[in-house]
């Protein structure tokens, strides 16, 4: 089963996952603000923000997805930038600086676990591929 985790198209499958649902859930965030402020009890300037930089990091998600050689240095980034945000949810969960909704608590527990599974399968793909190109 490690095996299987750690192949290189299972860590390309892993990429454009994760590039898919930052477009869409980018895309939402924007598209979306002013509803989402009130459903989830979150700032709209705090989800138009994160909209803007899942879109960003979507970009950068596909860009190295499809690169027939996904760079080592790159997919840290993926990886780095999946494990904060977890932290980041995971602060504003338990953080007294806003209240969420019961659902804005959902929203936010999901990403935690979510993102996280994501940081680990990626790091798991990217430590067990020797032949990755270098960044």
């Amino acid at each position: 089963m490690l095996n299987l985790l750690s192949s290189s198209s299972t860590l390309r499958a892993v990429v454009w996952f994760d590039a898919f649902t930052g477009v869409m859930l980018g895309a939402l965030h924007l598209l979306l603000t002013a509803s989402l402020a009130q459903w989830l009890g979150l700032p709209q300037n705090l989800l138009t923000l994160s909209g803007v930089m899942l879109l960003g990091y979507a970009a950068l998600a596909i860009s190295l997805a499809r690169a027939p050689s996904m760079p080592r240095g790159g997919l840290w980034v993926l990886i780095v930038g999946n494990f904060a945000w977890a932290l980041a949810s995971l602060g504003l969960l338990l953080g007294s600086t806003f209240t969420p909704t019961l659902l804005g608590q959902a929203y936010l527990l999901v990403h935690v676990v979510s993102v996280a599974v994501l940081a680990e399968l990626q790091w798991m793909g990217v430590r067990r591929l020797p032949g990755l190109a270098a960044a």
